[in-house]
């Protein structure tokens, strides 16, 4: 199986994709998307409760998809696990076989949601980051000790693409990419003038020596999923003349696929990116779509 950080270091565009799921998601859901998805990306990513719908663990379905001969790159966030509960989940993608996490914070549970939970946040992003590099570490001396090849985590975190002033250090990159963060992957982000000029910066500062960097699109398949996007996601990058073309196209969803293609594209020529990871909004088929219609696959 090749691996996403095998396919970060090589010289094609590495693209990945979410996998879809909600409450009613089982097994054989996850099997239909890795024959669909599987043979156009470098790996599926394995989201954990985002916008707080819950869906099966992360574990499981990281399980599921290894046993379709897909990697999968496991998103773990501190919102709804204490310390002990996210080490476990570590404990536990380790003993599977996973190798590539994304690590983060995770957001916030907005309010009058449909499910009544309280938030955790019982760690930082930081201390998770240093939670799994320390088992990195750990599993390195062991193996070490008994003159075996080590395997060890390969460790995301996300980072928000803005429009840097020349001053800006990147200082909370520096100091996670010496914490043991391998790759960054950007919130989404449809603005390719916000994305060049924070790529530029990146570049001119050399984080892109330690860094792989992924950007987050979308196929949006209709102007009212932009605005909701725009509006819950408010870090996200969603220019005006994109939902301009949503309202204009007498099909949106087939706008929406070759406006991601287009974009995947262009991003492919910006220097010091790396890949791409198309995010679910509901419907896998435009994710496989948009893709193909890209040329890169």
């Amino acid at each position: 199986m090749k691996t996403f950080a095998e396919a970060l270091q090589g010289k094609a565009f590495t693209i990945t994709a979410d996998l879809t799921l909600n409450s009613s998601s089982g097994a054989d859901d996850v099997a239909r998307q890795a024959d669909l998805l599987g043979p156009h990306v470098d790996a599926l990513q394995v989201t954990d409760n985002p916008w707080a719908w819950v869906q099966m663990s992360a574990l499981a379905a990281a399980a599921l998809v290894r046993r379709h001969g897909i990697d999968p790159v496991t998103i773990l966030t501190c919102r709804d696990r204490n310390r002990f509960a996210l080490q476990a989940e570590l404990l536990g993608l380790r003993a599977l076989g996973v190798t590539s996490l994304l690590l983060m914070r995770g957001h916030k549970i907005p309010k009058e949601h449909a499910v009544p939970g309280a938030p955790v946040f019982d760690m930082s992003g930081r201390e998770l980051l240093a939670m799994a590099a320390g088992l990195n570490a750990a599993e390195s001396a062991k193996r070490g000790e008994a003159g075996e090849p080590a395997s060890e985590f390969f460790i995301g975190i996300g980072a928000k693409a803005f429009r840097p002033v020349p001053e800006w250090a990147a200082k909370s990159l520096t100091e996670r990419s010496n914490a043991g963060a391998r790759f960054v992957q950007t919130q989404l982000c449809l603005n390719m003038d916000v994305l060049r000029q924070y790529m530029q910066h990146l570049v001119e500062t050399r984080l892109t020596w330690k860094y792989s960097v992924i950007v987050s699109l979308t196929p949006l398949p209709s102007v009212a999923t932009a605005r909701w996007l725009k509006k819950n996601l408010t870090d996200s990058r969603i220019p005006r003349s994109v939902i301009v073309r949503l309202e204009q196209a007498a099909d949106p969803a087939r706008e929406g696929v070759a406006i991601c293609a287009e974009l995947i594209r262009e991003i492919a020529e910006i220097p010091g990116v790396s890949g791409v990871n198309l995010m679910t909004t509901g419907d896998p088929e435009l994710l496989r779509d948009a893709i193909k219609a890209s040329g890169l696959r």
